[in-house]
């Protein structure tokens, strides 16, 4: 991280008591504003992460997705919680085995491996909650708030987008409203390399930060993926839906095309604002795949 930060005593003080001993600490933190996470090693090779959310509603669903859906993915497919804390927004969590995606450089086999296995865990993942009730609601109507949020994103990204563009994002909106029920799910909700560990040494996937996991349509764990590997790596979406289980509907394949638009356009708004140039790239690479008609 560039400024890093110090973890306070009492959080260390509470998860020494947690973990039985004081551990080393070291800063881990995403360069980005509000990402707090600190690693805690302990003798003979044990390791925990510290991470304070950034909000209540991402701590809310963290611990939520913890506690009742992550452990359907197995040993070392997701974070264990060991103890939180509401009042400081704390989680004391396992470390996952290997590292970021993102970070190997892996063969284009191992990659789609890792992929594969990375989509078996999200099938385990959306049936792992029961949708019934207030959850069955959010996520009937995930796609609605969804396009409910273009108009507010278009207005807040103002002349980074052209007219043709603006109009072409408000005809998907609109299209997403009017697509047929579609299958729901308990997602991740930040599915993508940055958050699928692989260790090579035991060739398992593992999926991390869980802080926007929710009750949601299926397809929408898909589209910051197609909005990034994907995008020059077929293989990678087809390995990935390969250990899903199946391949998306028509209908889901529209809504994903619907969906990204709508990630666009936040991206190119909250881009600038966080000065992350990946992610307003990624916005503008995706509107203009939209505009060519390639986005698949």
């Amino acid at each position: 991280m560039t400024n890093p930060t110090t973890l306070p005593p009492t959080l260390l003080a509470w998860a020494s008591r947690a973990l039985g001993a004081r551990p080393a600490v070291k800063d881990v933190s995403h360069p980005r504003e509000n990402s707090r996470v600190w690693r805690l090693d302990l003798p003979r090779a044990r390791r925990f992460y510290l991470k304070i959310s950034p909000t209540a509603v991402m701590y809310e669903r963290e611990t939520l997705a913890l506690r009742s859906a992550a452990p359907a993915l197995g040993a070392g497919g997701a974070p264990q919680l060991r103890a939180s804390s509401a009042k400081d927004l704390a989680l004391l969590l396992t470390a996952v085995p290997g590292r970021p995606l993102k970070q190997l450089g892996l063969s284009p086999v191992e990659e789609a491996r890792a992929h594969r296995h990375g989509g078996a865990l999200l099938a385990r993942l959306h049936v792992a909650s029961d949708l019934s009730g207030p959850r069955r609601a959010e996520a009937a109507q995930a796609l609605q708030a969804a396009a409910n949020g273009a108009e507010g994103h278009l207005a807040a990204a103002g002349d980074r987008l052209t007219a043709p563009e603006q109009k072409l994002v408000r005809r998907l909106a609109e299209e997403l409203r009017a697509l047929p029920p579609l299958p729901l799910a308990y997602i991740h909700g930040d599915a993508w390399e940055r958050n699928l560990m692989w260790s090579t040494a035991r060739q398992q996937a593992g999926w991390i930060d869980f802080e926007r996991s929710r009750a949601a349509t299926a397809v929408q764990d898909f589209v910051l993926m197609a909005c990034s590997t994907w995008t020059d790596r077929p293989d990678l979406r087809a390995a990935c839906l390969q250990g899903y289980g199946r391949n998306l509907t028509v209908e889901e394949q529209h809504a994903l095309k619907c969906l990204a638009a709508i990630d666009a356009v936040s991206c190119l708004v909250w881009g600038p604002k966080l000065d992350d140039p990946h992610l307003t790239a990624r916005g503008r690479r995706t509107l203009d795949r939209l505009m060519a008609g390639v986005f698949a």
